[in-house]
């Protein structure tokens, strides 16, 4: 496999793992950190670090809005439920 193919399918799986997350919304970011050691703001600060790595103009936010399709308010006010 090229390097070049490698890449594609890693960017396929993460685009894949983007939908699927916006497709469980009710999964909370606090079950994924539970359960997984991870959760969508993770994703979002790796997102940042990468376009930084590559000397991107991304900064957490606009990898947020990446994440989440939509602003993190925005995502938040629709979607996160109150802490039990």
């Amino acid at each position: 496999m090229s390097e070049q193919q490698n890449l594609e399918l890693e960017a396929a799986a993460f685009r894949r793992l983007l939908k699927h997350l916006d497709d469980n919304k009710q999964v909370q970011n606090i079950d994924l950190m539970n359960l997984a050691g991870f959760c969508r703001n993770c994703l979002a600060k790796w997102y940042a670090a990468a376009a930084q790595e590559q000397d991107l103009n991304i900064d957490y936010e606009q990898a947020r809005e990446r994440v989440y399709g939509m602003p993190y308010a925005e995502w938040k006010d629709k979607f996160q439920t109150p802490a039990p």
